[in-house]
């Protein structure tokens, strides 16, 4: 089942192809919408009126405001050191790491194939050029772009 019973969403949550998405142990507000491909593991929690686009992965650990665009492909990672085993050669479980949350503040906008570093947290109206990798945290209002993500502008048409 793609929805798991334990998704917690409101009644007015579109899902536009439900048998095409991976969604378990998360929460989702009012009105927001989900793509096709798009995989909200446990633990994520979506405000209201969220678009998040097609092929988008959120992990464990991110937290999503109010009115936030996320676009198609979207990466979310939570953990800054990943590894499949640990030092003797045995499987990581949940124990042998530590979760780093994600912060998307308010009517912040993710541009297509932008990547988010564990840990981040973008601000209140940002806006994050498409295929941007981001490594730090991303002011209110600030315009980025690029491999690592640096800010190039002001959506209130300010420059830097």
């Amino acid at each position: 089942m793609p929805v798991a019973p334990n998704v917690v969403m409101a009644d007015d949550v579109r899902i536009f192809q439900p048998d095409l998405v991976n969604m378990y142990g998360c929460t989702l507000g009012s009105q927001t919408t989900v793509g096709p491909f798009v995989e909200i593991q446990r633990g994520v929690v979506i405000g209201a009126r969220c678009k998040i686009s097609s092929h988008s992965f959120i992990c464990d650990g991110v937290t999503i405001e109010d009115e936030v665009f996320i676009g198609h492909g979207v990466m979310f990672t939570n953990d800054l050191f990943p590894r499949s085993t640990n030092e003797d050669g045995s499987l990581q479980g949940g124990d042998d790491w530590t979760l780093v949350k994600t912060l998307i503040k308010r009517r912040a906008s993710i541009g297509s194939n932008v990547t988010i570093v564990a840990g981040i947290t973008i601000g209140e109206n940002a806006l994050v050029g498409a295929g941007a990798v981001v490594t730090r945290d991303v002011p209110d209002y600030a315009i980025v772009v690029g491999v690592p993500a640096k800010v190039i502008g002001d959506v209130r048409g300010k420059q830097p």
